[in-house]
């Protein structure tokens, strides 16, 4: 079945195609040939995902960014360093750069960034980020939990300060939590917050992305991959940020010294076809979760045009024109 649909939105993603967008000095040329590789996968509008690190890491890796000028980049993603320090909920995000929020270093950051920060992943619980979520709200800066071992009082507040987003609900958090209540629950019962997944089955299980995408709805649920420079690249050996990871022949894609997940290697159409299979939806439902939805929440619109062979037997997606614009 041949179908036509808006170009994707990424909401989360590191690098791609054997460039890391979280390692500085990248000309505008690699970084152009990550950005076309993710057009072939249908993806025409995202935002570059830079982790935390130390400043002079981030404005290296942001000033690349912002000079690199390509159509696809709408804006960056400031994951970090708000997080939890708590390992488990800090997931790969190196401690030594951890800091608490303030909004000085945020607008040192933007700075940097020329102005091009439109999304930040925090965890509401450190102190300090209350205030920060009400200035970013203020100024137009969406702002998202996440790596976070957050209360419900807690999430709550964040809400009502100005957070609308859950960021790879379901990871980001130990392997081990109480039964109830817990940092997964209450933000899955936290109306005001859409929910980012990773669908890749290696960050959920099947049986999760179903429950929660049911939980939230469709309309509050947004794809994204979280990729990696391994993503659309042989196994073998990756950077991101600072850190070695390992792309095995799975897809899974790992710290190099440890086993725990360091992003993925998913690319967002593969990412839409699995919700597909995993939940029993049509496409035409699931379309929504990695093209309008996401572009909602940062303030934008789907650009351009993807045509593809949709197999709904088999929820195979073969893409077969992409335009950008």
């Amino acid at each position: 079945m041949r179908i036509s649909f808006p170009g994707l939105v990424d909401l989360q993603v590191n690098g791609f195609a054997g460039i890391d967008f979280n390692t500085p000095g990248r000309p505008p040329e690699q970084l152009a040939t990550a950005f076309a590789a993710m057009r072939t996968r249908g993806v025409t509008r995202c935002l570059p995902t830079l982790i935390t690190s130390s400043f002079e890491r981030f404005a290296a890796c942001a000033r690349a960014l912002a000079a690199c000028n390509d159509p696809a980049i709408a804006g960056l993603h400031m994951e970090g360093p708000y997080l939890s320090p708590i390992d488990g909920a800090r997931g790969a995000h190196p401690l030594a750069h951890v800091i608490p929020p303030s909004l000085d270093d945020f607008l040192r950051r933007q700075d940097a960034a020329g102005g091009r920060i439109v999304l930040v992943t925090l965890a509401p619980e450190v102190p300090g980020a209350l205030a920060l979520i009400e200035a970013l709200a203020a100024r137009g800066i969406r702002v998202a939990v996440g790596h976070t071992l957050a209360g419900r009082e807690q999430i709550r507040d964040a809400v009502s300060a100005g957070a609308t987003l859950s960021t790879h609900l379901g990871n980001g958090c130990p392997a081990q939590l109480p039964r109830h209540p817990n940092v997964i629950w209450e933000q899955l019962a936290e109306d005001g917050l859409s929910a980012s997944l990773i669908v890749d089955g290696h960050h959920l299980p099947p049986s999760v992305v179903k429950s929660m995408i049911r939980a939230k709805g469709l309309a509050r649920s947004i794809l994204v991959t979280d990729a990696v420079a391994a993503a659309c690249a042989p196994p073998g050996r990756y950077q991101l940020s600072d850190m070695e990871v390992v792309l095995d022949v799975t897809g899974r894609v790992s710290a190099a010294h440890a086993n725990h997940l360091a992003g993925s290697s998913l690319a967002l159409d593969t990412a839409v076809a699995n919700t597909a299979r995993f939940c029993g939806l049509a496409l035409e439902e699931v379309l929504p979760l990695a093209t309008t939805n996401p572009a909602r929440l940062i303030g934008i619109a789907p650009a351009g045009q993807v045509t593809a062979e949709w197999n709904p037997e088999s929820c195979h997606l073969t893409l077969l024109h992409v335009t950008g614009d």
